[in-house]
Formats: C-alpha cells, structure tokens, sequence
C-alpha cells in the first residue's frame, strides 16, 4: 500500500487523462451552452458550497477566465442580505431554504446561464438552487461526482440531486469519498474532486474561448491583475458589465 506523494500524483495524472478524454463531449455541450449565455449578454453566474466554492472562483473573476460571470455564495446571505455572521456555518450548505434568498440576492438577468458545482451533489442548499434555476428556465450545467452521488441519499425533501436538474453533466470523475489513497485502518488520504474538477471548469472556458475566436470574435477574458496592463484591460471589460457581476467577498 503505497501513501505516498508520489503515488497521489500518479493517481491524480491517471485520472486527470480519464475525465479530459470521457468529459470531451460534455465539455462541448457546456461550451455551447455558456457561449449562447455570452452571445445573448448574458452572464456566467456559478455557485459552489464548501470546497466546491473554489471552482466557482475557477470560473467566475480568475486571469484568464471569462468577465462577464459572478459568483454566488452562501456568505451572501451575509454580505448582501443583512445577515447576522452567525448564520454561516458547516451546516447551512444542508438547508434547503437559504437557496431562494441567494438566488433573489444575486444580479440575475434573464439570459444567464448557471454553473452549480458540488461533488456530492445532493446537500439541501445546492438542489434547491438548481431547483430554482429550472424553475426561472435558465440553463443549469453541473459539476458532479456521478460515482459518489449515485451512493448518496439526497438530503432535499424533493429527493433530488443536482444531476438529476442539469441540462449538462460534468462528470469530475471522483470517487465514493473523495480520497484516492486507501488508509490501512480504513478511510483514504488524497482528496482529487478539487483538481478535477478545475480542470473540467478551465476546458469549458477554453472551448468558449476558442469558438470566440474561430467566429472572429474577441474574447472578454480577464488578464492578472499582477501584469502591467491588467488592471486596466479589466476595468474597461468590467465596465460593460456594470450592476451585473460583483467581485467583492
């Protein structure tokens, strides 16, 4: 049994080339997807709870990605909606009825498209979010274990997961619990959702960025903030934007 950091990065290179090569086609349905919401004036909104708030961050304000996205959040219940700090908490991701508080909070337009990112993809909040996105009609693309969800109950009253509400499925490739690297008295070390996951996320810019491109038009993507020109290249894309996507918390 080998635990080792040498063995992680093998698992997680394995991996990375299985979910690249089996996603491709769903990369592409989500790409086309996204490029409808640009090409309307639309914007990306992606939301994500725990640690799948990270991929919304990969999509939504990162160098390199698209401008016209916003991230939502469960803090926003906090940041734009007056709630107490207290409220934040490792549960609130299983409650059902924060989701409609943070869809309201949001700058929604009626041409956005929704990217929810959860690898388990049955907490109470997240379903419920995408239960509401379909209830709107805005197209709803997932990032999901399907391995690990299909193990799970779901926790919304609806017995719902987010797969089962999609109109595409990003499938993370991500085992039951997450962790590659099997422990000797049970359990695993080496969590790989996150990488995965990430990378599904950055292919689907990629694929946006390049139809832009192969139609002769210029993609609004972010440049670092850490280059010489990025501020300003950024603050003129963000300007078009304005009211739309937020980039505070």
């Amino acid at each position: 049994m080998d635990i080792s950091g040498a063995a992680y990065a093998e698992r997680v290179q394995a991996l990375t080339r299985e979910v690249a090569g089996s996603q491709a086609g769903a990369v592409r349905a989500a790409a086309e997807s996204l490029l409808r919401c640009l090409r309307a004036g639309g914007v990306v909104q992606a939301f994500g709870s725990g640690h799948s708030e990270a991929i919304a961050m990969e999509i939504a304000g990162r160098a390199g990605g698209l401008v016209p996205s916003n991230r939502l959040a469960l803090r926003d219940l906090v940041l734009y909606g007056g709630e107490p700090v207290s409220v934040l908490g490792p549960e609130l991701e299983r409650d059902p009825s924060v989701a409609r508080r943070v869809f309201e909070l949001a700058p929604v337009g009626p041409h956005d498209t929704f990217v929810i990112i959860s690898s388990s993809g049955v907490n109470g909040s997240v379903v419920e979010l995408a239960s509401i996105v379909k209830e709107r009609g805005h197209p709803l693309v997932a990032l999901t274990s399907v391995r690990h969800s299909n193990e799970m109950t779901s926790r919304h009253p609806s017995g719902l997961k987010l797969l089962d509400l999609a109109d595409v499925v990003l499938d993370n490739g991500a085992p039951y619990g997450d962790a590659v690297l099997p422990l000797p008295g049970g359990g695993a070390t080496g969590a790989v959702s996150t990488i995965t996951s990430a990378l599904l996320a950055q292919m689907v810019v990629a694929e946006v960025v390049a139809a832009l491109l192969a139609a002769g038009e210029t993609p609004p993507v972010y440049r670092s903030s850490n280059v010489a020109d990025g501020d300003e290249h950024n603050r003129a894309l963000e300007a078009r934007y304005a009211g739309r996507i937020r980039r505070g918390g």
